[in-house]
């Protein structure tokens, strides 16, 4: 079967849509290809991309063919979906492949969709199997929830974590409350709290099953807070971001010396912790407005609008860091042993330490061969190492 030749057939009883009819604006209606206009006498003109009727009764639209049902169902779902213009309705939208406005101001980071938008007879036909979605580390199921004798159209989302797809729901730990996010999202696979809500560690086994869209939204809020909201202040074109130098300036307290961080130290910063391999967020926010950092920003699915309290707070640490002298020392160390530290440090930075196995010993980060540079390299206080005098380091220099 092909997208053109969807299976469903959806219907709608003469109450329903009398009622439907009765929502009607003086100026008709005109959405996802569907152009209803009243002309009098209790009758419409009706005009789909398949189809023109003149005139035609409340009657003949509750028994009209396929597809025309199907764009009558799609409009009532969002009359009662409601909240045009909002972030909540944009998502529920995206989720399921329909057709969205142009952002009010268009910029280069506005955001495009992966896929193209589906009109409404293809989009049912997807929607009879599910259309999947990719949120960050979620995967977002909308699909009909349609009694087949009452082919309403109604839609239900079905919320799981992306490694989990194809798996069988049975295989999985059902949720039954929004709230429920909270809990699985607060720590990562080896139990440890997951300060950074954003960071690419969800745990995966679970499932919510038939959500209903504003049940769908709490949850995403909850694994992801704010960033269906950011998603659509950028979707519109007025993401307001909050550069480094806006926020450092604002700290108080504790925090208020990292204002005198190094623009520098903010690029290694940047470089550290803004990345894909760290966070999921896309880093919309510079130095300054007219202060680029040259290191990307990401490719993550939603905008970071502002440094995050975890990136603040790291600051304070740097800030504190960089006001060290630099000194120098001498190490003895073989040219394996310097290749070695920086695979340690590599492997270290990275989060693949566990990924190395203890038979690895020809990688510079396994474990073993750490073990043994330190029992080579240090003594009773740590590693053996020299600080070089200035007077040492001028005469090498010969000053």
């Amino acid at each position: 079967m092909t997208a053109s030749e969807p299976r469903f057939e959806a219907t709608l009883d003469p109450d329903a849509l009398e009622s439907l009819l009765a929502r009607i604006d003086p100026d008709g209606v005109d959405f996802d290809g569907l152009r209803l206009e009243p002309a009098g006498g209790g009758e419409y003109d009706l005009v789909t991309p398949e189809t023109t009727r003149r005139a035609v009764s409340p009657a003949d639209l509750a028994d009209a063919e396929p597809p025309v049902p199907a764009y009558l169902t799609n409009w009532r779902y969002w009359q009662d979906v409601g909240g045009e213009g909002t972030a909540r309705r944009a998502f529920l939208r995206w989720c399921e492949r329909a057709p969205r406005p142009e952002p009010e101001t268009e910029t280069e980071t506005t955001p495009r969709d992966d896929r193209e938008p589906l009109p409404v007879p293809e989009r049912y036909a997807a929607l009879e199997d599910g259309i999947d979605r990719e949120w960050g580390q979620l995967r977002i199921t909308p699909r009909l929830a349609d009694d087949p004798e009452t082919a309403s159209g109604e839609r239900v989302y079905d919320l799981t974590h992306r490694v989990d797809a194809g798996r069988d729901p049975a295989d999985l730990e059902i949720q039954d409350e929004p709230r429920d996010a909270r809990r699985i999202a607060t720590e990562d696979g080896d139990g440890r709290y997951r300060p950074l809500k954003t960071a690419p560690t969800l745990v995966s086994g679970w499932a919510f099953v038939g959500l209903s869209g504003a049940e769908l939204v709490e949850t995403v809020d909850t694994f992801y807070p704010a960033t269906i909201a950011n998603w659509h202040r950028e979707l519109r074109g007025d993401l307001d971001v909050d550069h480094w130098r806006e926020t450092a300036d604002r700290q108080t307290g504790m925090y208020a010396d990292v204002a005198d961080l190094p623009r520098e130290t903010v690029e290694w910063m940047a470089e550290a912790c803004c990345v894909d391999s760290q966070c999921l967020k896309r880093r919309e926010w510079e130095y300054a407005p007219d202060d680029e950092l040259e290191v990307e920003g990401g490719d993550g699915p939603f905008p970071c609008r502002e440094p995050c309290s975890l990136v603040v707070a790291a600051a304070r640490t740097w800030t504190d860091l960089e006001q060290e002298p630099e000194r120098t020392y001498e190490l003895e160390l073989t040219p394996s042993e310097v290749r070695q530290l920086e695979a340690l440090i590599d492997a270290v930075a990275e989060g693949r330490t566990d990924e190395i196995r203890e038979a690895d010993v020809a990688d510079g980060a396994n474990r073993y061969r750490a073990r043994y540079l330190r029992a080579k390299r240090f003594d009773e206080d740590g590693l053996d190492v020299r600080e070089v005098s200035t007077a040492e380091t001028d005469g090498e220099s010969g000053e």
